[in-house]
């Protein structure tokens, strides 16, 4: 048990009653990674490198359980939000306002940057299969996530996106069957680390696709949305934790479904890939006329789910930092998750190359997220309303070993920049 008294439900949060799922902000966190960016990298990985780089995967979803564990414990434990801890944390005005404008501008650029990579991707899932002009797709699918995202209801959110989630899965599992890989190499892939000559950016990709800085923030949140009308602290923690390691387990198997299929088809016939529209491609012969969609599908889901969940992550990262309501109905809330809708809509209907876009983001991110990761490890064996449930020799040992993974490739992207 804990060592301190729990804090207090949140305002906002006392009319939503104690909910009994134990599923539901792991599977917004791996709706957020699992984006058209996943789906393009996992499709080029298998297609060039086959099984090579499975473990890869496996370490960025180990990585990502880890990391995601000790926001949602700081989340449930403390019933704040990382933005907020950050703030209390840093007290010298320098120091603090320094932080604010880092964070601000690498969770407002890089949210922004992939929601136009997201928004171009779910656009281009429906053009695959539907007659409609792609500026004409886009705005529809920024306002159905602008519809989500001013509902001001969690429960809403959640379940959209266990449906997209949902049907994600069954679309890229179902071509795995379809395609009958060879297992074996895959297996081998997990267990046998590699790194084929020329695959070091594509290692980093694939990791950097799915260790996300801002999920980090969202996650500390999106616990205190679901269970914090709960006073059991334990219960709840007990059923983040299962949350999290499901569901981000979950968002591997897509991952590796992904990757899979693409070395069943194309690596194994010597064809290359530039996106996973490719693969759709290779089904043909396979699936016939319904190729087309069972990946347009997937990669719909996969967009839709992403540019979601981008919006909902800058919003709390950068209104818990600014000290401003969390609440999904505040004013500055909705206004941060609008801008990012918006501005990913314009990129998406003036055509501005998605990939350079997220090619920067990723930078971003990349450079941040070891500070975000020192940040959070330090927080969790800092903060004394943990108690308890500060981090142990284990999580400090595993985390560690995260920290040092990101920071080595910061410094090879800042290498690479110079």
């Amino acid at each position: 048990m804990s060592d301190h008294t729990p804090p207090a439900p949140r305002p906002e949060n006392l009319n939503k009653g104690a909910s009994r799922s134990w599923l539901g902000p792991g599977l917004l966190i791996s709706a957020s990674f699992i984006g058209p960016g996943t789906i393009t990298t996992a499709t080029v990985t298998g297609a060039d490198y086959g099984f090579a780089l499975t473990w890869a995967v496996v370490f960025s979803i180990i990585a990502t359980i880890i990391l995601q564990e000790m926001s949602a414990r700081l989340g449930v434990m403390t019933g704040k939000g990382l933005g907020e801890i950050m703030r209390e944390t840093f007290d010298h005005p320098v120091a603090k306002s320094l932080m604010i404008i880092l964070i601000v501008a690498a969770i407002g650029v890089g949210g922004s940057s992939y929601a136009g990579g997201d928004t171009t991707g779910t656009s281009l899932a429906i053009e695959s299969v539907l007659p409609l002009p792609f500026p004409a797709i886009a705005l529809i699918v920024g306002a159905i996530l602008l519809f989500l995202l001013l509902s001001g209801s969690y429960k809403i959110v959640e379940r959209v996106m266990t449906v997209l989630v949902i049907a994600m899965a069954v679309a890229f599992i179902l071509t795995v069957v379809v395609v009958q890989p060879d297992f074996g190499a895959m297996f081998r892939g997990i267990f046998v680390p590699t790194i084929p000559a020329g695959a070091l950016l594509t290692t980093i990709a694939l990791i950097g696709t799915t260790v996300v800085p801002y999920n980090v923030f969202l996650h500390a949140s999106l616990v205190q949305e679901k269970w914090g009308a709960d006073p059991d602290r334990e219960k709840s923690l007990r059923r983040a934790k299962v949350d999290n390691t499901v569901s981000i387990s979950i968002g591997g198997l897509i991952t590796l479904a992904v990757l899979a299929t693409s070395a069943g088809t194309l690596f194994v016939h010597g064809v290359s890939a530039e996106s996973a529209a490719d693969m759709a491609v290779q089904l043909e012969p396979l699936l016939g006329p319904a190729a087309d969609w069972v990946f347009g599908i997937g990669l719909f889901s996969a967009g839709l789910t992403s540019a979601l969940a981008g919006p909902l992550g800058a919003a709390y990262a950068i209104s818990g930092i600014l000290g401003w309501s969390t609440d999904m109905k505040s004013k500055r809330f909705r206004a941060i998750a609008v801008a990012v809708v918006l501005i990913g809509v314009v990129i998406a209907v003036t055509g501005v190359n998605p990939i350079q876009v997220i090619i920067v983001a990723q930078a971003a991110n990349g450079l941040l997220l070891p500070i975000v990761t020192g940040f959070l490890l330090y927080t969790m064996n800092k903060a004394k309303s943990l108690g308890s449930h500060r981090n142990g020799v284990v999580a400090n040992v595993l985390g560690g070993i995260v920290m040092v993974v990101v920071t080595g490739l910061a410094i090879y992207q800042l290498a690479t920049l110079v």
